[in-house]
């Protein structure tokens, strides 16, 4: 699946992953492929994106929103 994280400052990751973690304000969550439709909102933590290469990438976010569709997962992160 193709995913954005996108802060106010610049694209901090764009490519294809295999499965991301989310740290969602209403709990932690994890999008895999053919996931199904979502916009949540995002607190504190660490987003992890796992390249289909198998490495793992790790980002600190303050908050943001995520929206997952299509296979395509894109995150504005503050």
């Amino acid at each position: 699946m193709n995913v954005e994280i996108i802060s106010p400052e610049s694209t901090l990751f764009e490519g294809k992953a295999s499965f991301v973690f989310l740290p969602g304000s209403d709990g932690s969550l994890g999008v895999m492929n053919n996931h199904a439709p979502l916009i949540t909102s995002l607190k504190k933590g660490t987003v992890r994106v796992k390249e289909e290469s198998g490495k793992e990438l790790k980002f600190e976010v303050k908050g943001g929103t995520v929206e997952v569709f299509n296979n395509k997962i894109i995150i504005l992160a503050e």
